[in-house]
């Protein structure tokens, strides 16, 4: 299956059952902005909570902020982004589509990178268990050769970003012989800059209003509260300031669904620590997020990381975790070392002293800070593009099925009466009267049992509960399991320690602490 293919059966799995809509599609849509439906926003919501818990409830030194969309116009001037908060794009004369320079290069990159993939699977079949594959990628000719021209490829898309050589930039696209995705020509304009940001005006009357941004990213609300927070709490460096919010940005080059959109949503966490200590903790939280994301159980080799080829104007190291979604490798998150560059900048603009009296060391200093910033929307992707699943079952028949971690998953359970009589819907609802109150419980006694299973595979719910005759007489279900089909003859309370073992967060929390 291609990744288009791929993609295709996310986004109408999704808008099917209830995950993610086209915004306005009445009216034919807005392009890249989406709304989520019921599944959605509940997994939207356990994704968050997972993050949020991680962050803050697991670490001492971590605090929560809700900032304003809407700042001060002087932030985003200090922050950098009304001057260089832009991509370089590039247009087909014969498509009209237009694209990120970089990215056109990064996906030649990528299929360079997928020919040494491919040789590397040819290899390990060929030599077996005696294969070694650090020593093929040292020493076989034609993978030697493909990484040569991925160092040179990224050598050069550096150079031209970071001198901002927009005329060489375009040179190396066409070196490359990059051609359109859509028209397959390699006709292209010159590459230009364009400000990513939306703005607006503030006030009651036209001709007093001011003109002030939405927010492209959520870091600024919290820098600007640094002092607020730290004396408020009084938490002392090292420590974190976390926020999940909205962020906006006009993306001319908006596509592959909810991967990249105007509006979205973040969740990011900077830490502020003493000068000096900023690569320290820059590996730490490295380190504890990609943790945090193999907990979930996709792979390990559903990740990488990619140290960035130009570093943004406010970093001294940058790092993304990239994740294997059904487009290929992408950007799912990244860890910034900011040095002081926020705070220093709001502190000029301002007039206003940003600082933090160490009383160790006796003396006041602008603290370095360290970045973790994730895309809720493409962790929401991340975990479509992992769970969603066509199997062949032993009978011939297929099913397909979300296999989304239970703790994320948008219902625990489902609550079956086997027939709607006989006293059985009572029954059900009794149950989930017991439930609802601790865990997403979904009641369903539409169709056969069979639909039904089939319905919360889809869904990804873990367990469906079956109430039946013999239920009424000695109070056991049948529970069944999503991932296994597995099916167990089990007292109430049986059930419900079950699904404390189960679809717990705290379980997988504590595999972090590990």
């Amino acid at each position: 299956m291609s990744q288009q293919e791929g993609l295709k059966k996310i986004v109408s799995h999704a808008k099917e059952y209830g995950f993610v809509f086209q915004s306005s599609e009445i009216y034919d849509g807005l392009a890249a902005v989406y709304d989520y439906g019921p599944l959605g926003v509940a997994l939207k919501n356990n994704i968050k909570a997972y993050w949020y818990k991680a962050m803050v409830d697991a670490h001492e030194n971590v605090v929560g902020v809700d900032t304003a969309i809407f700042m001060h116009p002087k932030t985003w001037k200090a922050s950098g982004h009304v001057d260089a908060f832009s991509d370089p794009l590039i247009d087909n004369k014969d498509s009209k589509k237009r694209y990120r320079a970089d990215v056109l290069i990064e996906e030649h990159i990528a299929k360079i990178e997928s020919k040494i993939k491919k040789e590397v699977t040819k290899a390990q079949k060929r030599f077996g268990d005696a294969f070694d594959q650090a020593q093929f990628l040292q020493t076989n000719g034609r993978v030697v050769d493909y990484q040569k021209k991925i160092t040179e490829i990224n050598s050069e898309m550096k150079r031209c970003l970071e001198a901002e050589d927009f005329t060489a930039l375009k040179q190396l696209i066409e070196d490359l012989g990059i051609a359109c995705p859509v028209s397959g020509s390699k006709n292209w304009t010159d590459v230009r800059q364009f400000n990513l940001m939306f703005d607006t005006e503030i006030g009651a009357l036209a001709d007093g209003s001011s003109k002030i941004y939405l927010r492209p990213e959520t870091a600024q609300g919290i820098f600007v509260n640094f002092l607020n927070v730290q004396k408020t709490t009084r938490q002392k460096i090292p420590f974190g300031i976390a926020q999940i919010g909205k962020a906006f940005r006009n993306e001319i080059v908006a596509r592959q669904f909810i991967f990249r959109m105007r509006e979205f949503e973040q969740m990011e966490m900077q830490f502020f620590v003493a000068p000096g200590d900023e690569m320290k903790w820059y590996e730490y939280w490295k380190g504890y997020r990609l943790k945090w994301h193999k907990a979930l159980g996709f792979g390990e080799e559903k990740y990488r990381f990619h140290d960035h080829i130009k570093l943004a104007h406010y970093a001294n190291a940058a790092s993304d975790i990239e994740f294997e979604f059904a487009i290929g490798f992408k950007e799912l998150e990244g860890i910034h070392s900011r040095t002081d560059f926020d705070l220093t900048q709001h502190q000029e603009l301002s007039g206003k002293k940003l600082q933090y009296f160490d009383n160790q060391l006796n003396k006041s200093y602008v603290p370095y800070v360290v970045e973790t910033s994730i895309g809720l929307d493409r962790m929401f992707l991340a975990v479509l593009s992992s769970a969603l699943k066509e199997q062949s079952l032993e009978d011939g028949s297929s099913r397909v099925v979300m296999q989304i971690p239970a703790f994320l998953a948008p219902y625990k359970l489902a609550v079956l009466p086997l027939v709607k009589k006989d006293g059985l819907p009572e029954k059900a609802r009794s149950i989930l009267q017991d439930l609802k109150f601790d865990y997403a419980v979904h009641y369903d006694e539409k169709d056969s049992i069979g639909k039904r299973y089939r319905r919360q595979d889809a869904i990804g719910t873990p367990f469906c509960l079956t109430i039946d005759h013999q239920s009424l007489e000695d109070d056991t279900c049948t529970l069944r399991d999503r991932d296994s089909m597995t099916q167990e003859r089990l007292t109430l309370q049986d059930i419900q320690l079950r699904l404390q073992q189960k679809v717990s967060i705290s379980q997988i929390l504590k595999q972090l602490e590990k």
